[in-house]
Order: structure tokens, then sequence, then C-alpha cells
């Protein structure tokens, strides 16, 4: 919502002139993590997420929670809508004070300053010292990735701190619907380029004719349908970021053309002879094993160690999951919206149900599974008969390895079906890599 956005831009020019740290966010979808890793003295929090609810229930909700997680953080509520009852109802929960919006900007600060001495002074800290740290929560839910609780999510979130000011190119791995685009465009809004564009391609989607093209460009008539210049995603990107998805699957002698555009930083389009210089980041990602690649001959080691300058593992689902249930619950806000059901919460079963179930899929899985359960649900809150978890893929309880040519194929048969044709999730569910499943596929004629 733009109003949100702006609210956020201006107390982003405001606040750092009074306290010596500030950060928003655009939600509670990454409170726990940042009131962890940021520590603020004061949390300014927004009475309300979504736009067409304005009770206050969401900021009340959170700031019971914010003083249950970290009691000395003092919480300054922030709201349109000027409630008395409200404000009181947030001074019971603990709420240090109340401002109203649009507000003035000297109380506003008073207001903050008061609620950061208070809360230095509980902490035993000098209130005067010039390290006070302000939180701010404004509003309106943004695309910012759902980082969680786990301890590989937090692992990744001090990696990306770091490697995001930076130029180093950064290769992302992790199965299927685990959110390495989504990380990809973190890393992008959190770097020097951020004003910059980034732009994305699915480099396995590319046909071979045409991915020179496509990636480097071409002058006008250097083949039959090359009727004007055409400029590529490199020359796209420059200033900003390329991110190429699923690198894993460019044949490997195209792969050479690319090794050179990225050691060179320039592009020579199809068709012409002048070089023209690219300033990109580049950020590559994959669900297959390079490693296990390269030692089959089938990716470039050249290549491999050029675009591993960080190589970070996006965990599966199944690895992180206290997660899931609050990223179920984001998926359950969205679509209840989306589909205007009254819809609050998940049920203690259902909870039970998801954080049990395999997640072939990951995160694309849970969000597709909760969007059907808001959609065929009837009460207030999901149950486990709305989430239908049959539909989920289970493990199998072998894998393919010592068994019967006859066994081998049922299993592969039904690793197949379970995962709709889903290679990479079959592939794990039979504990064989993605090469050995496609040579098992073709074996059987399947």
């Amino acid at each position: 919502m733009d109003d949100n956005a702006g609210i956020r831009r201006a107390l982003e020019i405001m606040l750092p002139t009074h306290f010596a740290e500030v950060k928003t966010i655009p939600s509670p979808a990454t409170l726990v993590s940042s009131l962890e890793q940021f520590r603020p003295d004061v949390v300014l929090l927004d009475m309300n997420f979504n736009t067409s609810i304005n009770t206050g229930n969401e900021g009340l909700y959170w700031a019971g929670e914010i003083k249950k997680m970290v009691p000395e953080v003092e919480v300054v509520l922030f709201t349109a809508y000027a409630d008395i009852s409200l404000a009181v109802e947030g001074m019971k929960r603990g709420a240090f004070d109340f401002i109203v919006k649009p507000w003035d900007n000297d109380k506003l600060v008073d207001t903050l300053t008061a609620a950061r001495d208070k809360a230095r002074k509980a902490m035993g800290r000098d209130a005067r010292s010039g390290s006070g740290m302000t939180g701010v929560i404004p509003g309106s839910t943004g695309n910012l990735m759902f980082w969680g609780t786990s301890k590989p999510m937090a692992a990744i979130r001090k990696t990306l701190d770091k490697i995001a000011p930076t130029d180093a190119t950064v290769l992302i791995t992790g199965e299927n619907g685990t959110g390495k685009d989504v990380l990809a465009r973190e890393i992008h809004a959190h770097s020097l380029r951020s004003g910059k564009p980034m732009v994305a391609v699915d480099a396995g989607a590319i046909t071979e004719t045409l991915f020179e093209s496509e990636l480097f460009g071409h002058v006008k008539g250097a083949f039959t349908d090359a009727h004007t210049d055409h400029v590529g995603k490199f020359e796209q990107a420059d200033g900003g970021t390329l991110f190429l998805d699923e690198i894993g699957n460019i044949p490997l002698h195209l792969q050479a053309k690319l090794l050179r555009v990225i050691q060179n930083r320039s592009v020579v389009r199809v068709g012409g002879s002048q070089a023209t210089p690219v300033n990109i980041r580049l950020i590559c990602a994959t669900n297959m094993d390079l490693e296990q690649l390269v030692r089959e001959g089938r990716f470039r080691e050249d290549l491999y160690y050029r675009i591993n300058t960080v190589h970070i593992v996006l965990p599966a689902l199944r690895e992180r999951k206290e997660d899931i249930v609050p990223l179920a619950q984001l998926f359950l806000e969205r679509f209840a919206e989306k589909y205007h059901r009254p819809l609050t919460g998940i049920a203690p079963d259902a909870a039970a149900m998801l954080t049990e179930g395999r997640w072939s899929g990951n995160i694309r899985e849970l969000q597709n599974c909760i969007e059907k359960a808001v959609i065929l649900s009837e009460g207030r809150e999901l149950t486990a008969k709305d989430i239908q978890l049959e539909s989920v893929a289970k493990p199998i309880g072998t894998t393919i390895k010592a068994v019967s040519e006859a066994e081998e194929e049922r299993l592969v048969r039904e690793a197949m079906d379970r995962t709709d044709g889903n290679i990479s999730a079959a592939a794990k569910m039979l504990g064989v890599s993605r090469p050995t499943l496609y040579a098992k596929l073709k074996k059987y004629g399947l």
C-alpha cells in the first residue's frame, strides 16, 4: 500500500537524525528475527497490517507478543484511528504510549525518546548515550523473504547481511520450492545496486538456438527473424543484478560461451563484432547437484568455481519445521483476504498435521495447500479436514537401491505418480540423483 510505504520512507528520513540506528520492516513476518538481530530499545508498532481490517487487533496482539519475547523493549503504538479504549487496552498489554496518524514530528520524537530512555534505564544503560535504537514497524505487508526462527535460516540471514552490500557472485542451491528466486531478490534489494534493475532469466527454459540471442543480444540481420537490434539480458541488467535461474540445465557447449562473458564482463551481440562492457552482479540458482555434474563431466568445473564465490544452500521446509505453521499463517491471511473468507487462525490438529507433512514441494507446495484449504473452509479456523494432506507426497519407505528390477520399476512409477512427474521430488523420494532417475525413466520407457 503506497501510503504505508511513504510513511516508512518519511520515518527513515526523520528518525535517524534523532536516533543512532533505525530499522523499518513492512509486516510482522520478520518481526521475531528483527528483534533477535537488531535488538531495539523501542518498537513503533502499527495497529493494522491488513488494509481491509482496521480494528487494531493485530497491533494489540503483536504488542503483547513483543512484551512476552523481550519485556525490556518498549512499544509505542501507531494508528490512524484515535480511539481511547484502544489506547487503554494497548497500555494494559504493556505499551508505553500511543501515537495517532497523521503525527506531530516533535511529539513523535519526544515519545520515542522517552520510551528509549525508560528501556535503557531498565537495562542498566545510560539513557543519554548515542547508541539508542528504535525499531519501526509501520505496516503493510511487503514481499520480503520469510526468515522464520530456525537456525538454518538465521545463519543464511547473517550471510546475506555480509554479502549483500558487496558485488560477490552468489550461487543459491536447494530443492524446488524453497524460495531461491525470493532469496535472490532479497540479496539485490539489500545491495548497493538496489536502485538498478534486477533481470531474472530461467536459463533452463531458453532453447539452445536462442540462448546467445536472449543473453547476449543480436544485431539486425543476424538471422532470419532478426528484424531489429535486440538487447540481451546481460545488457538489460547493466548496473544492476542478473539472476540466472536453473543454471544447471545449460548445455555444456553453451557453458563455455557463458563463462567467457562472465570472465570478460563484456558481450558481443550475435551477428556483431563490437564488445559492449557490462557492469553486473551475478546470482545463480539451481536445484541440481553441480559438484556431481562436474564429476560426471556435464558441468564445466571452471564455470562452477566462477559462479560459486559464495554458496548458499536453502534448507528444505521439512528441515525447518518450526517455520511451517507461522508461514502457513501468513499464507492463510493472504488468501483469506483474497477470497473474502472470515478465517483468523489454524486449529491445533491442523497445525500438527502441517508440521508433520513431508512437503516435497516445500514452500510452494505449502502455499498451494493453504490456498486450497482457505477456499474450501467453512469455519473461522483451518482444521485438519480443510487441509487435506493426503495429496502431500510421503516417503515411499525404501529406495531403488538393491531391489529387483520389477520392484525398481514399481517404485519409480509410484514416485513419479506421487509427485505429479516432478523429477527433483521423485529423485529425493527414491534417494537417488536426478541423472540416475532420468536413466531409470528412459530404461522403463516412462
